[in-house]
């Protein structure tokens, strides 16, 4: 759980080159922790939203051949935005079209970093004696 926080924390960290998603001013430390506080409160959105928006919107999700899903992920990460400026945390998700490129993002890079740490621990271990 704790490497999916910090997958996702890097992924967030790299959505910020889409304009219209911003972290704010800050020290390395507070940015970081924005950043690991945005990525629990995105776990939290997709966990108890997207499984009930998955539902609701089966028929969208099979005419589009799941390209729904993608609307659904930037909604989500919006709604991760307002969340994080709603406790006051200096992160802002200024309008769908932001967070739906910034999911894009974060889904790309967990994806990859997630395949590169299943790559990793399916390599042979060698003891060194």
């Amino acid at each position: 759980m704790i490497v999916q926080i910090l997958f996702t924390a890097l992924a967030v960290w790299a959505s910020l080159l889409i304009p219209g998603i911003d972290l704010g001013e800050g020290s390395l430390l507070e940015r970081g922790g924005t950043l690991l506080v945005v990525a629990v409160i995105f776990g939290l959105v997709n966990v108890v939203l997207k499984p009930i928006a998955k539902t609701l919107g089966c028929l969208l999700y099979v005419l589009t051949l799941g390209i729904f899903g993608l609307v659904v992920n930037g909604l989500l990460y919006w709604l991760t935005g307002w969340l994080a400026e709603q406790l006051g945390l200096p992160f802002a998700v200024d309008g769908f079209w932001p967070a739906f490129w910034g999911a894009i993002i974060v889904s790309l890079v967990t994806g990859l970093l997630g395949l590169a740490l299943r790559s990793r621990e399916a390599q042979p271990q060698h003891d060194v004696a």
